[in-house]
């Protein structure tokens, strides 16, 4: 008999043997039971696999720069909020229904990114006798290293954390005995989130459970995917909507003036230019996601880590969001498809980006789960929000500098690992607008009629639907009643004018000349 046959059984992990004890315990449904949600500081503290306490200058609060890099931020729970503040459930309230939209987790930079180029022309620089001192005086051994497009080891993390955590907060909604589906999109990034995803929610024998289904639409040009809408609205990607990319060259030309004049003043034979400092600031979050720890990073000082944020909410204001004239449009086939699960009906019409061949069958766009699982991007996830027509975020962000109060932030909105949860609540009475804690929490204990209201929590943080929607009312819950909301959400198609978005004729209006998320004029 060969060794191989006879040690095979050594290596044997499934089926089990000699397992012991595998009683379960009660679910968990921490979003129903927890009386003091999550807050912006807490006793424990995870460990993490980073290096992010590195000695930044002018930082004299202490404050981790990694919550400014925006998209490019490892994932953390927004540490302000949004205007309210989180109120445990009122007594007798039940979720019935969560709807959650996740990004992908920490990732290489993407194809021919601005990175890659930039080590392209620092390697070529130093092979023909550029000399670089003082701080810079590592590249005359650095080299990029950095792959391409997928999960470094941290996105995993992020994701599986992600699915622990949501099976903390809404266990007892998952019916082990009935079909789950969750939805991705077939970039390996994303298929891959997916999965660390459904391991931490699930458990890692997910994929041979055959009630646990994920299903991966194409994300490809031409394919209609609502988790990729930009596929499927060709003006997205023109100059027409690049006024927020513009706006922030003007801004980086101005924050990163000191760093490229400080830059240039240690280089010989090699001329910095402002977009190469600001590549190289962007190599910061990148190594650190892949390698645990960048050189670049403390190469800036913290007002202009501060700058590096609010160039990256520029590009999102005007490139994805209120200030773009697609910003709706590319987000609003995912919104048909959360109205679609709430009022219960399949999507049998294309007017959006929605794959209708999926949308129109049970069996791939199920309207029985109480739990939804779907996998995005981050500019897409932008874009959502803005179909949603959330105006909290619809400030104009100028390119000479951060306005008072700002609210759009995208690390506060997009980090890598971000997350968008719609939760559903049953409460058995009308639920008071002014409460703050259990004992005010109703208009009349004894009267009134069951009341069903709905609730966003973006990065675990409410956003309050009332600074957006007039008719839900200024709540301190930041809830709005359901009914209230699927009135105004009927009219955020008509709102989005999507063929004439993504697909019309139409002049390109300077940076700020956009201020809903539409064209300027009208379809005609």
């Amino acid at each position: 008999m060969s060794t191989s046959t006879t040690s095979a059984h050594y290596f044997q992990i499934s089926p089990e043997s000699f397992q012991g004890p595998t009683a379960t315990g009660t679910a968990p449904f921490l979003a129903e039971t927890n009386p003091a949600p999550f807050s912006a500081s807490g006793i424990l503290v995870a460990n993490s696999p980073i290096e992010t306490a590195i000695p930044i200058v002018g930082n004299v609060n202490n404050t981790s720069i990694f919550t400014l890099m925006g998209n490019l931020s490892p994932y953390f729970p927004n540490p302000s909020g949004f205007g309210v503040d989180e109120i445990p459930l009122p007594p007798g309230a039940k979720i019935s229904l969560v709807n959650m939209l996740s990004r992908h987790g920490s990732r290489y930079p993407t194809t021919n990114s601005s990175q890659f180029k930039l080590g392209a022309t620092l390697a070529n620089a130093t092979s023909h006798g550029a000399n670089f001192t003082g701080a810079l005086n590592f590249l005359s051994k650095w080299s990029y290293n950095l792959g391409e497009e997928i999960l470094v080891p941290l996105g995993r993390q992020e994701l599986f954390d992600s699915g622990t955590l949501h099976y903390y907060q809404y266990a007892q909604l998952y019916n082990y005995s009935a079909t789950l589906v969750a939805r991705t999109t077939t970039q390996d990034r994303m298929l891959k989130s997916a999965e660390y995803w459904l391991a931490g929610f699930v458990g890692l024998d997910w994929p041979t459970n055959p009630l646990v289904k994920l299903e991966p639409i194409i994300e490809q040009p031409l394919f209609n995917n609502s988790l990729a809408g930009y596929f499927q609205c060709n003006t997205s990607n023109l100059e027409v909507s690049s006024g927020g990319a513009n706006a922030s060259i003007i801004w980086e030309n101005i924050y990163l003036a000191n760093a490229t004049r400080r830059f240039n003043s240690m280089s010989k034979g090699f001329s910095w230019t402002v977009a190469q400092v600001y590549a190289a600031q962007g190599l910061c979050p990148y190594e650190t996601v892949a390698f645990g720890y960048s050189v670049w990073c403390d190469l800036f000082t913290f007002q202009e880590w501060e700058g590096f944020e609010y160039s990256i909410d520029i590009q999102f204001s005007g490139g994805f969001m209120f200030q773009s004239p697609t910003g709706r449009a590319v987000g609003i086939g995912y919104v048909q498809e959360v109205l679609a699960r709430l009022q219960g009906h399949l999507i049998t019409t294309a007017n959006t980006q929605d794959n209708i061949t999926l949308d129109s069958m049970n069996s791939t766009f199920p309207l029985n789960q109480t739990l939804y699982f779907d996998f995005s991007h981050d500019t897409n996830i932008a874009s959502i929000l803005t179909a949603f027509g959330l105006t909290q975020f619809a400030q104009f962000l100028p390119p000479t500098g951060p306005p008072p109060n700002q609210q759009s932030i995208v690390s506060h909105m997009e980090p890598f690992g971000a997350r968008l949860d719609i939760e559903i609540i049953t409460a058995p009475h009308p639920v008071s607008a002014s409460r703050t804690n259990s004992s005010n929490a109703y208009i009349d204990t004894t009267t009134g009629p069951e009341t069903k209201y709905i609730h966003f929590l973006l990065n675990q943080r409410t956003i309050p639907l009332g600074a957006s929607y007039p008719n839900c009312g200024n709540r301190t819950d930041g809830w709005c009643e359901l009914n209230a909301f699927l009135t105004t959400a009927s009219g955020l198609l008509e709102t989005a004018q999507y063929a004439y978005s993504c697909n019309g004729a139409y002049p390109a209006v300077p940076y700020g000349g956009i201020t809903n998320g539409a064209p300027q004029n009208s379809s005609p």
